[in-house]
């Protein structure tokens, strides 16, 4: 499975952008999707996960009440609305086997998207 990231871009703080994530290869209906962030400087960390039927969903507390990740048949998403300057960060999605849901194992990590808020 190859992912694609796609939707980021300089937004100004309190600004929203929606991430895509994309699938080629194979579908990745059956797999669970996280997305993950990166700042300079600091350690990769979770942002959100959807379990491969949509229904199950968990994020990070600094997305809580923010972030929205959601899927249909090809395509997972998250919304981000009231981004902050600290949301700055290349995002990436992952894919895993979510039968040991909530953990996720990520077998599959797509390029990354670069979000950009300015104060």
């Amino acid at each position: 499975v190859q992912l694609q990231a796609s939707g980021g871009g300089l937004v100004q703080a309190g600004g929203s952008l929606r991430l895509s994530c994309g699938a080629s290869g194979r579908t990745f209906s059956s797999y669970a999707v996280g997305w993950f962030r990166q700042a300079p400087g600091k350690e990769r960390e979770f942002v959100a996960v959807i379990n491969w039927s949509g229904r199950s969903t968990g994020y990070a507390n600094s997305a809580k009440g923010r972030f929205t990740i959601s899927r249909d048949s090809v395509t997972v998403y998250l919304q981000m609305n009231s981004l902050k300057p600290e949301d700055t960060a290349v995002y990436y999605c992952a894919a895993g086997d979510s039968r040991s849901w909530p953990k996720v194992g990520y077998d599959y990590w797509g390029q990354g998207t670069l979000v950009t808020v300015s104060s």
